[in-house]
């Protein structure tokens, strides 16, 4: 999205349905129907609603947000816009009850909360990454967090049991080249919860650089290249002879910024939609690189051929 151009998509109906057309047939409307590609012609009759189109070849009607996480919607185009926009923009997320409340200003009338809960669950659906994308290679960090409420008496602090803590482990991959990461939630933090997950995102022959915690070390035949850095001996960072540089601050510093919108923005995340909210902060942070419009893109392009049909969530944020 252009910044000059963002706050008519954001305010004019027919614009936003344009807009997205645009991204999403750049050679011509598509038949979601017969797969028939530049043979429709616009619906422009009073009655018709914006961005209704007719196939010459099926003769059915069809619109842009058919197949697309905007499929079955009553929320105008131009509201989607915007909720794309301020979810790729803020650092740290938007929660649903601030939107909800944004549009009261900006549009004159409330998204209600529900709709607006159900509008950024699907757009983190559309952040998901594809199941089959590349493995990660080179120098990969990996390492755990814990997410949940502050809690006192629980024992170990630094190895709670969902038995008697509420908080939820988060295990996440840095492929230290590229900065892109994974995040994933597990129920604990065990060998035969972990290990699977590094197998199937880590290629082999990859370097593996984790702190001290021993269950990195039952991994050594099938990740026999590991560094570690002690953090109770105050080791953070350090070069080995041959130059290589190990640490897990990249990953340790992409846990502090999942921490800080969890805690700051949604306050409370529900255990059954924890992955949906990593899907949304691995997107940001796998494209930290590039404009917030850009990011707005690229989310815009993710929205097609996904549904989800979720209807009567059983928590909220």
């Amino acid at each position: 999205m252009k910044q000059a151009a963002q706050h008519e998509l954001f305010t004019d109906e027919e614009k936003a349905i344009a807009f997205w057309e645009s991204k999403r047939w750049p050679d011509g409307p598509i038949c979601p129907h017969c797969g028939l590609i530049g043979q429709a012609y616009k619906l422009q009759g009073k009655s018709t609603r914006p961005g209704l189109w007719k196939c010459k070849g099926c003769r059915k009607p069809f619109t842009a947000k058919m197949r697309s996480i905007f499929e079955d919607s009553h929320v105008p185009m131009h509201i989607w816009l915007y909720a794309i926009h301020l979810m790729c923009s803020s650092k740290k997320g938007m929660s649903a009850f601030q939107f909800h409340r944004m549009t009261a200003t900006f549009y004159g009338r409330k998204v209600s909360y529900r709709t607006a809960w159900f509008m950024f669950h699907r757009i983190r659906f559309a952040m998901t990454q594809h199941p089959l994308v590349d493995k990660f290679r080179g120098v990969v960090e990996a390492d755990e967090t814990w997410i949940g409420p502050k809690e006192k008496g629980k024992g170990n602090p630094g190895m709670p049991t969902p038995e008697r803590s509420k908080k939820r482990p988060v295990f996440a991959l840095v492929e230290r080249e590229s900065g892109k990461v994974r995040s994933f939630p597990i129920e604990r933090v065990t060998l035969a919860n972990i290990k699977p997950i590094m197998k199937a995102h880590i290629e082999e022959g990859s370097t593996i650089q984790t702190d001290e915690a021993a269950i990195y070390h039952f991994m050594r035949a099938d990740f026999p290249n590991h560094d570690v850095v002690t953090h109770k001996s105050k080791q953070y960072s350090y070069r080995t002879p041959d130059g290589r540089h190990v640490t897990t601050n990249t990953v340790e510093g992409y846990f502090g910024l999942l921490k800080r919108g969890l805690y700051g923005t949604y306050h409370h995340v529900g255990v059954p939609y924890l992955q949906q909210y990593l899907n949304e902060f691995d997107f940001r942070y796998n494209n930290r690189k590039i404009t917030d419009s850009e990011r707005a893109d690229v989310a815009m392009q993710a929205c097609e051929g996904k549904r989800l049909t979720l209807r009567r969530p059983t928590s909220v944020q």
